[in-house]
């Protein structure tokens, strides 16, 4: 609940002046039942026409004032709510975006998804219920306790027996409560995750007729996280029968010893009248709680989730000694070491191999405006290189420069604007053409016309409408892999990067159109460094350098020609795929 608190104090103005609002409107609503007395016992038995009209005026109007005013500060509250929700949506979404490799695999893409709704949305009620619902149920019960006992403190007695059994039972399912929903939000995440996992492969599911399995794979799931669901709600939802049960029970003493004391003449009929609204206000204020304390159980377990997102420290790096500078080369790795997973985290090219380390003990460097091309199975650490170049993680062992300087060194805005890369499984926004390739980084047109003829992509775009090429708007749906590995390179190339990495970006190009796009960046990117991973020989094979990996360990680097009499496993993907090609 610290999150919640802190939001609320820092809006605490327009927060006050809407709790301020609902006190007044609760305030006027406590006054009803003793104008209701006074009329019953006091104006009407004394035969004034004009008093009880004044009177029946005055209760109308206090009436309206009150539902007025509950209205106005229910509508300031849900202002409020959205507002701190909006606030609680961004800087969670900020706070994302910043997260490290390692942090952002720690926690997992579904948690953040469902945090930065569900749970969001469960601190937004909480939030509403703060400023509205708090104020009404304890005013009603604690005033209405009071107003009653100066009425009557005979049979406010019985009240004081029946309230703390019903304290008593809130605050003990509400402690069984927020661990409980604590397990619904995480039965949750996998939910989204096994969502997300159909939704973006909804292609291969229906290429192998998987439908039925995927569809039994999510009902299990969602049994699980229904099943918690419904343990939680049965558990919340026992105070509300049993307090229904002491509140009637209550309210039947009340009666029966009401009417005892008023055959007694001790009390008068409007007294009793009076006194049972106030009881059902005082069972309202009690039931008030009850919600009050269902709504924070599962705020409390939503916002602690989403503060622990918030409060993730920033990224800790080593100390790096001034003599761990000065390699020599404008990119160089010097013995590097990584191993994934050591914050809880996983990645594609690593999981599953059962290996200790990614990358284990490798060496390489490329000069200004040189060239490397990576190659090597499945798996076995070609991304991590990017990874560890780029900042995302931090290796174990060994350091990384460019131009001289280690890149823990650089700020990570500086460092990460020497790049122009393509990923292996890079994304299509739901944006112009235009709005793809320049990806808010106001461009000039004609450095985005000449990306786009250096990677091929004019070939598709210039069959759309006339004048409509680069404000069309695409999805990735409506491209084809080759279309969207064009744009990707086209997206990297247009702002003339110092350091071009394409991390399998021609896979699904033919070879013409790769052959044509390598030439292009070749003759027009003569200064760029290039980094290149690919599965094709032919991709790599002109290239300065070729570092060859498999199992995490480089098992061959030098040129083309070095490679084939050196390098077994390199000579064999060379004779296999170029005696495919010649047949």
């Amino acid at each position: 609940m610290k999150l919640i608190g802190s939001y609320l104090y820092k809006y605490r103005g327009v927060v006050l002046l809407a709790i301020f609002i609902k006190l007044i409107g609760t305030v006027t609503e406590l006054l009803l039942p003793s104008i209701l007395e006074h009329i019953i016992d006091d104006v009407v038995p004394s035969g004034q026409l004009s008093q009880v009209l004044l009177w029946g005026l005055g209760m109308f109007a206090a009436a309206v004032a009150c539902r007025q005013l509950n209205v106005m500060a229910n509508r300031r509250a849900i202002d409020n709510a959205h507002k701190i929700s909006y606030e609680v949506r961004q800087k969670l979404f900020e706070k994302t975006l910043s997260l490290e490799g390692a942090q952002f695999d720690a926690i997992g893409l579904p948690s953040l998804i469902s945090r930065m709704t569900s749970d969001s949305y469960n601190v937004q009620s909480a939030v509403q219920q703060a400023q509205s619902l708090c104020v009404r149920a304890p005013m009603m019960l604690v005033g209405g306790v009071i107003v009653a006992g100066m009425m009557d403190f005979e049979l406010t007695k019985i009240m004081l027996v029946i309230l703390p059994i019903l304290i008593a039972i809130v605050l003990f399912v509400s402690s069984k409560g927020i661990p409980m929903y604590s397990k619904v939000q995480g039965k949750l995440d996998t939910v989204v995750r096994i969502m997300r996992e159909n939704i973006t492969g909804i292609r291969v599911v229906k290429a192998l007729s998987k439908e039925a399995r995927e569809i039994e794979r999510f009902r299990g799931v969602n049994r699980e996280m229904t099943k918690s669901d419904i343990d939680a709600a049965m558990v919340m939802a026992l105070p509300g029968p049993l307090m229904q049960l002491f509140l009637n029970i209550g309210l039947s003493a009340v009666v029966f010893y009401g009417a005892y004391r008023v055959n007694l003449g001790e009390i008068r009929p409007g007294v009793i009248l009076a006194f049972l609204t106030y009881f059902n206000m005082i069972a309202m204020g009690v039931m008030g709680m009850n919600r009050i304390f269902m709504t924070m159980s599962k705020a409390s377990a939503s916002a602690d989730r989403i503060r622990s997102v918030m409060e993730t420290p920033s990224e800790e790096l080593p100390e790096i000694m001034t003599d761990e500078t000065a390699k020599g080369g404008h990119i160089v790795f010097d013995h590097v070491s990584f191993s994934y997973g050591k914050e809880g985290g996983t990645a594609s090219d690593f999981a599953g191999t059962g290996r200790e380390k990614a990358l284990d003990d490798i060496s390489f460097e490329i000069k200004k405006g040189g060239s490397l091309g990576i190659i090597g199975p499945t798996g076995c650490g070609k991304t991590t290189i990017i990874n560890l170049l780029m900042r995302f993680y931090v290796p174990d062992e060994g350091t990384i420069t460019i131009d001289d300087q280690n890149v823990l060194l650089y700020d990570r805005k500086e460092l990460r604007d020497k790049f122009g890369t393509v990923f292996q499984n890079d994304m299509i926004f739901m944006d112009t053409l235009h709005g793809n390739i320049d990806f808010g980084r106001d461009l000039e047109n004609s450095a985005i016309e000449a990306a786009v003829q250096e990677s091929q992509a004019y070939e598709f775009i210039e069959e759309l409408e006339d004048g409509l090429q680069y404000e069309a708007a695409i999805k990735g749906a409506n491209l084809s892999g080759g279309q969207k590995q064009r744009l990707f390179v086209a997206r990297a190339l247009a702002a003339r990067p110092e350091i071009l990495v394409l991390d399998d970006s021609s896979s699904a190009l033919d070879y013409k159109t790769d052959a044509a796009m390598r030439n292009a960046i070749k003759k027009n990117h003569g200064n760029t460094t290039l980094i290149m991973i690919a599965q094709r020989v032919s991709s790599v094979m002109n290239l300065d350098q070729i570092l060859v990996l498999d199992d995490g360990h480089c098992i061959g680097y030098g040129t083309h020609e070095e490679l084939l009499k050196t390098c077994d496993t390199y000579r064999e993907i060379y004779e296999v795929q170029m005696g495919a090609m010649a047949e």
